[in-house]
């Protein structure tokens, strides 16, 4: 690949271009290079290699200035080759174990680590929530709150209880309704939701019961796909910080561009697919590698976290310049940490 063919030099001079533009977001040029890091040659041979660079696609001249700015592929090359890998210092540590150490369920850990990695990296924090169809069934409730209405409330494992509301056609006596829960928690407790889902016709089928406690498990056992559906269609949401952290970044200071990434964060079918094409572990997506032209400006950087049996992606999402061995500790550091913390 045409990458792998870089020089030593080039690479040096290549990653010096990437930190100064990094830092400042102004074009980087030959002389700054030569006075802010020490490559051991002159200004004109640093002009010279930017050139060479530039020819290969990973530097580029804006249009109203001299200086070079580093290319999509120029950032891929960092991350995959040049960056190194520290890890986050300890009042990082501090600052994410104490934010996100205060919510104890799933949901609300994973909306406290968006904040506090938007806060740490001044990136917009985002993430997948858990995919719940995964999530084990603990126990269920049935409470009577209206003629012939239930509440059904499912205690889930590693995440918040979910609630259904559940019709009959008659005012059931209590002392039935406490002995179809105890039938539902009996054959059902200990499986996923998508298990609950696709076996509970089976699993109540042959069960012998009294006639007001039958018609009530018929009901779950008609209404099951819709029950249960109901439940875990809004699973795996787009969870997003304020993107008002992105207004000081020099690449959103016109309120056009601004604008359009407010828009875009409204956009939850375009960010859900892009976030959910996560691949397991870390994963480093940059510019013109989305899927979505309307990402091609943006950097997203996730990774995968695990909380039992419940999966799904944090990180941040921001300007292809972006400090990426800080983000990507933070990121992976975080993700981690939820994954303890959700146990």
């Amino acid at each position: 690949m045409i990458r792998d063919r870089l020089t030593e030099r080039e690479r040096k001079v290549l990653e010096a271009v990437i930190h100064s533009y990094v830092e400042t977001a102004e074009p980087a040029g030959s002389r700054t290079i030569a006075k802010k890091y020490p490559l051991g040659v002159s200004a004109a041979t640093i002009r010279n290699t930017m050139s060479d660079l530039e020819e290969r696609g990973y530097l580029y001249h804006p249009h109203t200035s001299a200086g070079r700015v580093p290319t999509d592929l120029a950032y891929r090359v960092y991350v995959d080759r040049l960056m190194s890998m520290p890890i986050p210092t300890a009042s990082d540590k501090d600052v994410i174990q104490r934010e996100i150490g205060r919510a104890d369920a799933i949901e609300d850990i994973i909306q406290k680590s968006t904040q506090v990695l938007s806060v740490l990296t001044q990136e917009l924090g985002v993430a997948i929530g858990p995919t719940i169809d995964n999530a084990v069934l603990e126990r269920l409730e049935l409470l009577q709150v209206a003629s012939g209405r239930l509440l059904m409330v499912l205690v889930l494992k590693n995440t918040a209880a979910r609630t259904i509301f559940v019709e009959s056609s008659s005012n059931l006596p209590g002392e039935a309704v406490r002995k179809v829960a105890d039938v539902l928690n009996e054959r059902l407790s200990g499986l996923t939701l998508k298990e609950v889902r696709t076996s509970v016709h089976q699993r109540l089928r042959d069960t012998a019961t009294a006639d007001g406690e039958r018609e009530l498990l018929n009901i779950f056992v008609e209404e099951a796909d819709n029950l249960f559906q109901s439940v875990t269609e809004n699973q795996g949401g787009v969870v997003l910080s304020g993107a008002d952290v992105l207004a000081d970044q020099p690449e959103f200071s016109s309120s056009e561009r601004m604008k359009d990434l407010l828009q875009l964060t409204q956009e939850a079918d375009v960010l859900r697919d892009a976030f959910r094409e996560r691949s397991t572990g870390l994963k480093i997506t940059i510019g013109g590698e989305h899927l979505e032209p309307r990402l091609n400006a943006f950097t997203i950087i996730t990774s995968t976290y695990r909380c039992g049996s419940l999966t799904g992606v944090i990180g941040v999402m921001g300007p292809t310049r972006m400090p990426y061995e800080k983000v990507v500790s933070l990121v992976e550091y975080t993700s981690k940490l939820v994954g303890n913390l959700a146990e």
